[in-house]
C-alpha cells in the first residue's frame, strides 16, 4: 500500500487498489486537474526488462484514467448472473475500451 502523500509527478497517491501482470494500481489525485485518476506503477524490479518497460510504456501513454465510482464487474458478477441488456451494454463498453486501447498502440 502507498504510503499517506506520496507523489508522483503530478500525481498525488491516496491508496492501492490493486495489481496485476503489469504493474499495481493505486487511486491518485491528479492535482492539476483535480480529480482522482486510477494510476498505473510498474515495479521496480521490471525496470530492467527492455520488453515489459515497452510495453508498460506504451500501454501508460494511453491509459492515465478517470476513476470511476461503482463496482467492478467481477463484484457485479458475484451478485448474479446479468440481465440480457446489462450483459449487452457491458460488453459494449469492454469493446469499446479495447478500441481505443488498441488505437492507441496498447496490444
Amino acid at each position: 500500500m502507498a504510503a499517506p502523500e506520496r507523489r508522483v509527478g503530478p500525481y498525488l497517491v491516496l491508496e492501492r487498489l490493486g495489481a496485476g501482470g503489469m504493474g499495481e494500481v493505486f487511486l491518485a489525485r491528479d492535482t492539476r486537474l483535480e480529480r482522482d485518476v486510477a494510476l498505473k506503477l510498474l515495479p521496480a524490479e521490471f525496470a530492467r526488462d527492455v520488453e515489459r518497460m515497452s510495453l508498460f510504456r506504451s500501454e501508460a501513454l494511453a491509459l492515465v484514467l478517470e476513476r470511476v465510482e461503482g463496482v467492478t464487474l467481477g463484484e457485479r458478477l458475484r451478485a448474479g448472473a446479468m440481465p440480457q441488456q446489462e450483459a449487452l451494454r457491458v460488453c459494449a463498453q469492454i469493446a469499446e475500451a479495447l478500441e481505443a486501447a488498441h488505437a492507441r498502440g496498447v496490444i
